[in-house]
């Protein structure tokens, strides 16, 4: 896989691509690599980012803006079975990197493109960040408390959204390929994508007309549903069907609430959440968290108590899963990464690389995949093709003619 993109939305597909054993060889620029190695915090020189969004990949530094740089991609898209980028549209077109000229080289040649927009949109050639894709999606207009401002995900779903989209197509491509001998163009824009994840919100509004309202944590259409107030702290509660609505209301000594006519059924307690919930607040105010938590558990209702990032990564769950790895890195040490869920016949991803310093993997990839010789590798960093950190004492001028 020859991997241009850079920030999120590509770089997270590449990684899970990698994680699933495809060779990843990202395209980096010569000075600053991707942006997001100048992003704070660090460890040592190396962005939190960075580390989070390119484990297990090769860097190749290379100057895109050179005939000779472009040469090189050219070779080695020449051999590969995916590209993957997230510039705007006609940005590769323009570098001769496009589709169509890379297709001309190489048939069998999966290519995906994430944009913000699509080249289609109005928003085309608008640059396109998380926040963007959220804002027009819809999503912030209701993740928040009713009366409250709008507020992004803390999670970055608008990248992210793009990225799985972009997996399914690629992995659907390399399919069809397996059949036809074919690759494809796989176009996959981040706003198209979130608002596909917008699930039942949408149908809400096609069916009744109406724009759905925010609701906190609660849910539009299933009460109880959401975060309650304990003595000290809170509880999520989810009660998606009857029996688990019928369980809550025993286990907070209610049971009466459940022949009640204006509780018994779905429609009912949604048209009566004002007069429910204060009285779910009332009883579950009484006591602690973890009283409710034991006592949830116990009646079978499902709960959770709402943790810390931090306290989420070191919960038994993940440990028992084996979520976190320690990689290390020659220079910077152990580094603790989240490892990707997917099991195959109940084992994970193979033990992840740590993350590459910038143009780390050049000389290697060029030889092994392309057979330059050591004295081309100098050549060209000496001009300022590629960032290929070659020993000092090779570096001497290269007698040509």
């Amino acid at each position: 896989m020859l991997d241009f993109s850079r920030i999120l939305s590509g770089p997270y597909a590449s990684m899970v691509l990698a994680d699933l054993g495809a060779e990843v060889i990202k395209i980096e620029p010569l000075e600053k690599g991707d942006d997001t190695r100048g992003f704070p915090p660090f460890i040592g020189d190396m962005s939190h980012y960075y580390i989070a969004l390119n484990r297990s990949k090769k860097s190749l530094s290379v100057d895109l803006k050179s005939p000779d740089g472009i040469r090189i991609a050219r070779e080695l898209a020449a051999q590969s079975d995916i590209v993957l980028e997230n510039f705007r549209p006609g940005v590769m077109d323009r570098l001769g990197l496009g589709y169509a000229a890379l297709k001309a080289e190489n048939p069998k040649l999966v290519y995906c493109s994430i944009t913000g927009f699509g080249k289609n949109s109005p928003h085309g050639n608008k640059p396109a960040f998380d926040i963007v894709a959220q804002a027009l999606s819809g999503v912030m207009s209701v993740n928040r408390e009713p009366g409250q401002a709008p507020n992004k995900l803390g999670l970055p779903l608008g990248d992210m959204a793009g990225s799985f989209f972009s997996l399914f197509g690629v992995l659907a491509a390399l399919h069809e390929r397996h059949v036809t001998g074919q690759g494809r163009h796989v176009e996959v824009a981040m706003l198209d994508s979130l608002i596909a994840m917008q699930g039942y919100l949408s149908q809400i509004y096609f069916v009744t007309g109406q724009t759905p309202q925010p609701v906190g944590t609660q849910h539009p259409s299933i009460v109880p549903y959401g975060a309650f107030a304990t003595a000290d702290g809170h509880v999520i509660v989810a009660c998606l069907t009857e029996r688990f609505w019928h369980n809550f209301a025993r286990c907070i000594g209610r049971e009466e609430l459940i022949a009640d006519p204006r509780f018994a059924a779905y429609e009912a307690r949604l048209q009566n959440r004002a007069a429910l919930e204060p009285i779910i607040l009332a009883e579950m105010g009484r006591e602690s968290t973890a009283y409710w938590l034991e006592r949830l558990s116990e009646f079978d209702v499902p709960n959770a108590p709402i943790l810390s990032i931090a306290e989420a990564l070191e919960q038994e769950h993940v440990a028992a899963h084996g979520l976190i790895e320690s990689v290390e890195h020659p220079e910077l040490g152990p580094m603790r990464l989240v490892r990707g869920p997917i099991l195959f016949d109940g084992v994970g991803p193979s033990p992840a690389d740590a993350p590459s310093r910038l143009g780390e993997d050049t000389a290697k990839v060029l030889q092994g995949r392309l057979g330059y010789s050591e004295a081309q590798l100098i050549e060209l960093e000496l001009r300022g093709i590629i960032k290929a950190h070659l020993p000092m004492a090779s570096k001497h001028p290269v007698k040509t003619g």
